[in-house]
């Protein structure tokens, strides 16, 4: 196969910090061309790397000429774009969260398990070199049964970095986005224990919030900034995801699994990525990479992945039935922190 010839549909800060650069430096892949609904945006970009600036998304999936897509646009549109694409045989990097309802990451689903193209979701947090090794050192039996745990992803929140920044910034519209801190940032720490564990989410008791943000008139966004929710995974572990848009100071990237037999702890130390405790023995201490965060982007292995499972004809990396699990995850906190009760999951359950 020939170079992967991909378009950019949404020209964000997601698509210019990651998709965007981690093309270009893929020697296997080369530009078709970007959609924007700022034309001019997507205009300057084509004339930085190549292709051209599309008129629609339409015409992109349209386009017989493109292999691929990123799919990188407001969360309301992502299924519609997504099967659109599915339907014309383009192969699909989509942004999470994958849809804003239960019936249309289900309608995905079907899509993908049909389609000649294959449909990733860039559940990023999946490529980092610590959490490898933490899913490696887990599954090998180091901590022994997993007992507990608690993952947290807490920043400033996205108007401090989209590419519209400010109270103005579409993460705060709930026509576009349908949830906060949740969709954002809790989409990656559920996926991240599903893939540590290899374990799913069957219980949920959460609580969302708006505690912190307002726009522009003064008003409480209309989506949760903070998440809490207490997990019951398929082993039986209890533990706590927390997602957060007034983490005002240093990012919270971090997870720990508690073991019958130890500890290991995800990027909980300021020097070492991967630390292993265990009772009676020196720390078993592990430098692999810094997190990304918002003011220190690095590649993510997510697009190098997506282009060489497309051309070497592999499964999708990120299929869209593991991303399923995950939202239903995340549909559940939002069903249980407006319903006050605890939400079980038996389609998540491995028996």
């Amino acid at each position: 196969m020939d170079k992967l010839n991909v378009a950019i549909i949404g020209c964000g800060r997601i698509s210019q910090v990651r998709h965007i650069p981690e093309y270009a430096a893929n020697p296997d892949a080369r530009f078709a061309g970007f959609f924007d609904l700022n034309r001019s945006r997507a205009q300057s970009l084509a004339e930085q790397y190549g292709g051209v600036a599309y008129d629609s998304w339409q015409s992109v999936v349209g386009d017989s000429g493109v292999d691929a897509v990123s799919i990188c646009t407001t969360n309301a549109t992502h299924a519609e774009i997504a099967q659109a694409a599915l339907a014309a045989g383009k192969n699909v990097l989509l942004e999470k969260p994958m849809a804003t309802t239960l019936g249309e990451c289900e309608a995905l689903v079907d899509s993908a398990a049909h389609a000649s193209g294959l449909l990733m979701l860039d559940h990023n947090q999946r490529f980092n070199k610590a959490h490898l090794m933490a899913r490696d050192l887990y599954l090998a039996g180091t901590i022994g049964k997993l007992v507990g745990f608690r993952t947290t992803f807490g920043h400033g929140g996205p108007e401090t970095w989209s590419v519209d920044p400010g109270p103005k910034t579409w993460f705060f519209d709930s026509k576009q986005t349908s949830m906060g801190a949740i969709g954002d940032l809790g989409v990656h720490k559920t996926d991240l224990l599903h893939f540590l564990t290899d374990e799913n989410v069957v219980g949920v008791m959460a609580k969302l919030a708006t505690l912190d943000k307002t726009d522009p008139a003064g008003r409480p966004i209309p989506v949760d900034d903070n998440a809490v929710a207490i997990y019951t995974l398929s082993n039986g572990a209890v533990g706590t995801m927390t997602a957060s848009w007034s983490f005002h100071g240093a990012e919270d990237n971090s997870t720990v699994l508690y073991g019958q037999r130890g500890i290991i702890t995800i990027y909980g130390d300021p020097e070492f990525q991967v630390v292993v405790t265990k009772p009676g023995v020196d720390p078993e201490k592990h430098s692999v990479e810094p997190i990304q965060t918002n003011d220190n982007q690095t590649a993510s292995g997510v697009i190098d992945a997506f282009v060489q499972a497309v051309r070497q004809g592999q499964p999708s990396p990120v299929p869209a039935s593991e991303a399923l699990m995950t939202m239903r995850a995340v549909f559940a906190c939002q069903q249980s922190s407006r319903t006050g009760r605890a939400v079980e999951i038996p389609q998540n359950r491995k028996d």
